[in-house]
């Protein structure tokens, strides 16, 4: 099965986040962003099972 990802709009928006913090927070928060292609054309992605992941860690335990 092949691995599934979410452009930086798709990822902003169910992280409830901007595309501009995600650009620029992504990396130093420990989202990892995979870059497809190379220059202007460059597709930025995040891997979805990453993401969940990610979100998982943020939670508050009580």
């Amino acid at each position: 099965m092949a691995a599934q990802f979410m452009d930086v709009r798709q990822t902003a928006e169910y992280l409830n986040v901007s595309p501009s913090w995600l650009y620029r927070e992504a990396v130093g928060v420990g989202l990892v962003p995979y870059r497809f292609g190379q220059g202007r054309n460059a597709k930025i992605q995040f891997k979805v099972s990453e993401v969940n992941a990610w979100v998982k860690q943020q939670r508050i335990s009580g």
